[in-house]
């Protein structure tokens, strides 16, 4: 194989921090105004926060947008919004971030694991496998930019009476049937983490278009309180409760809303450098490509492929990073049967473990050999990421690397 090239820089939101969020956050800081519920005028609270509520409101077709600190404390706030607490149970993908996992048991419920399909996202027919009278809510991960299959999902749990929690932390700007990730269920979070899409390098948006859980979530985020911004957008009708605190400041929502107005620009780039890859990858040897509920609605950032066997999958990315393709056997998410917090069963105190009795451990639902369909699936992929800086060149080189690779592991 010819000597490596130069491999173009990853990122998306981060790869296109510019002129936009620097003017954003320096009128914050001329201002002195860091706090999102007052400042030099107590008449006229600081903008930033409640523009980009408003703007991703619109965004996202949304009527009701809350700033917090990160797109896991969203999960855990939309989770407690749903009333999701102790004795609950929640069915998570297996093959899913740390956090939808832990949020779950953050709330004192008990995260039921279910299988991935092709498309890495929560099979539909898992919910009717999965659910007992004891199943609260379906947390629903589009997957690295692409949907999940909504409207089963949707039929299966409703007809349950249960909530879909939308994770669209890796998909802001993607699409299901013509509408945005994030208007199908009954809430969704999306993330500013520094990886995403749109980054500020913390943050999240918990939205809804429920009154009711818009402002258990503004309490459950501000120590229980309902300020005045938010009595103006819908009036209170909630007992005040307990609440912890995970307020977005405005520093935060500067470089959010920046990075919000190029979301669709970054998601072009990418939807037609991944149709320009495909399309001179042509047919492939030994190779398919990630099945997709609504393909034209992926964000395009990271292209998914199987080879026929994990033995086949490592021969082939090492055929590509020889050639300077970026290709990982992992990106950032792993099955969560294989995380250490799900070997111990731990949580910080005894008493808090939605796990309490199930012995031994890990007990049935949290063994690898529970999961066989997403075994065989995540140790058979190649993930091939496109970003921000990635051009016409680099996803040809891509496509022919892929070519060569495929031929090469035929012959």
């Amino acid at each position: 194989m010819s000597s490596p090239r130069s491999r173009p820089p990853l990122g998306l939101g981060s790869a296109a921090i510019g002129a936009e969020e620097e003017a954003l956050v320096l009128d914050v800081l001329r201002r002195g105004e860091l706090f999102r519920y007052y400042g030099n005028d107590p008449a006229n609270p600081p903008p930033m926060v409640a523009t980009l509520e408003r703007e991703a409101a619109a965004r996202f077709s949304v009527p009701y947008v809350l700033g917090v600190t990160s797109g896991t404390a969203a999960l855990e706030i939309a989770l407690a919004a749903a009333g999701v607490g102790p004795g609950d149970e929640v069915i998570v993908p297996a093959w899913s971030w740390i956090s939808c996992f832990t949020a779950v048991v953050r709330t004192g419920a008990r995260p039921v694991l279910a299988e991935v399909d092709a498309s890495l996202c929560l099979d539909p027919q898992e919910i009717a496998r999965k659910a007992t009278p004891r199943t609260r809510a379906i947390l629903v991960v589009h997957y690295q930019g692409a949907a999940a299959d909504l409207e089963p999902i949707l039929h299966a749990a409703h007809r349950r009476g249960l909530f879909v929690i939308e994770d669209c932390a890796e998909a802001p700007g993607a699409t299901y049937r013509g509408r945005p990730l994030g208007s199908w269920g009954d809430a969704a979070i999306y993330s500013f983490q520094h990886n995403k899409p749109m980054t500020a390098g913390e943050g999240g948006l918990v939205a809804t278009r429920d009154l009711r859980l818009y402002e258990r979530a503004v309490r459950l985020s501000d120590l229980g309180q309902y300020r005045p911004h938010h009595t103006q957008i819908t009036p209170a009708r909630e007992a005040a409760f307990a609440g912890g605190q995970s307020r977005m400041s405005e520093l935060t929502a500067a470089v959010a809303l920046a990075q919000l107005r190029k979301l669709d620009r970054i998601r072009d780039h990418c939807r037609r450098l991944k149709t320009r890859l495909v399309t001179k990858a042509g047919s492939l040897d030994g190779f398919s490509w990630r099945p997709l509920a609504d393909p034209d609605g992926d964000f395009g950032f990271e292209l998914y492929g199987y080879a026929s066997s994990a033995a086949a999958a490592t021969h082939l990315r090492e055929r590509l990073d020889a050639e300077g393709v970026w290709c990982q056997k992992r990106t950032g998410t792993y099955p969560q049967y294989h995380r250490d917090y799900v070997k111990s069963g731990q949580t910080a105190h005894p008493a808090l473990s939605p796990f309490r009795g199930l012995a031994p451990w890990p007990a049935a639902g949290y063994r690898a050999e529970d999961f066989p369909r997403t075994e065989d699936l995540t140790t058979r992929f190649v993930a091939l990421p496109i970003g921000w800086r990635f051009t016409d060149d680099d996803v040809d080189h891509i496509a022919a690397s892929l070519r060569l690779a495929t031929s090469a592991a035929k012959a």
